[in-house]
């Protein structure tokens, strides 16, 4: 088949390589515009755009797909299906039948759980122990299009959201490359999504990842993992500045900590929640790169007693 894959980010390629290893013909790529990152606020390529021209492959960046010359190109382009793997941009009403088998989505989690931006992130905060990826076909609902397949992963005790999106986006790619082949054949039908068990995904502030240390060491631990790479966990120091934080190792030995409580001593940092402590891994003080916890704690000097969080502990 003709495909026309929309996607941006680098959960995208492992998709964007086994559809161009396939029998199917990537005709083009549409992806999101350049976009400023770095600290010097560079403009740079997607990871799929970058890796499209690699291949020479044609890529379209338009920021809206509702403008008529897009429109134009697509139609002349005359795809069989258009996969999307985090493309990031709306597909209006008006093309979701331009493909003759439609738009073809590869999403993170076994719908209809957690439709939305962020259902990896979601699945790992709520301590779900299993998750997986579908892949349906486009409609004006969120998520909602009826599903084509499905497969499942285990979420390990301690992934963070980056670890198992990596592996969803393995396993995904075959995923659907064995949904377009069936389509081809015609051998594969869509089946719509219950209306029972249905939960949203919103993607997450930088709010969302602001660690509450009166919550329970489990639903802390959580919320950092689910929060790394991105948006990545935070606290506050008592002076209001930012300290991130990775993943962290709950204690349940100790519990003589109070919500926030810092404890730094024997190569360890330790903080307190609303059951036991949790010791810390990584920080990221404000401005500074990544470090140990107990470096950091050494060169910060904090008094004994340093609560951290402020009014969130």
């Amino acid at each position: 088949m003709r495909l026309l894959f929309a996607g941006t980010p680098a959960v995208a390629l492992p998709s964007l390589d086994a559809l161009i290893a396939s029998r199917h013909e990537v005709v083009a790529v549409l992806t999101r515009p350049d976009a400023r990152a770095g600290r010097g606020r560079t403009l740079a390529a997607s990871p799929v755009k970058q890796r499209a021209l690699d291949a020479g492959i044609e890529v379209l960046t338009p920021a809206t797909l509702r403008d008529e010359d897009v429109r134009a190109r697509l139609a002349e382009l005359a795809p069989d299906a258009a996969p999307v793997v985090a493309y990031g941009n709306l597909v209006p009403a008006a093309l979701l039948d331009l493909p003759r088998h439609g738009w073809v989505n590869l999403h993170f989690s076994v719908l209809p759980a957690w439709r939305g931006a962020a259902p990896v992130q979601h699945a790992v905060i709520a301590g779900d122990e299993v998750t997986g990826a579908s892949t349906f076909r486009l409609e004006a609902g969120l998520d909602t299009g009826p599903v084509y397949g499905t497969l499942t992963e285990t979420i390990r005790p301690r992934d963070t959201a980056g670890d198992l999106l990596g592996r969803l986006a393995e396993a995904g790619s075959g995923l659907l490359v064995r949904t377009l082949d069936a389509l081809e054949e015609g051998i594969l039908t869509p089946v719509p999504q219950p209306a029972d068990g249905v939960s949203l995904a919103p993607r997450l502030t930088t709010e969302d990842a602001r660690v509450r240390w009166h919550h329970p060491a489990m639903a802390v631990d959580r919320r950092v993992r689910g929060c790394t790479p991105a948006p990545g966990a935070w606290t506050t120091l008592p002076d209001g500045s930012r300290l991130g934080l990775g993943p962290v190792r709950p204690e349940p030995a100790v519990t003589d900590l109070r919500p926030g409580e810092l404890r730094a001593g024997r190569g360890e940092v330790l903080v307190g929640t609303g059951t036991h402590a949790v010791r810390l891994e990584e920080v990221r003080p404000a401005g500074k790169r990544a470090m140990p916890a107990p470096d950091w704690a050494r060169g910060a000097r904090l008094a004994p007693g340093t609560v951290l969080g402020g009014d969130a502990a």
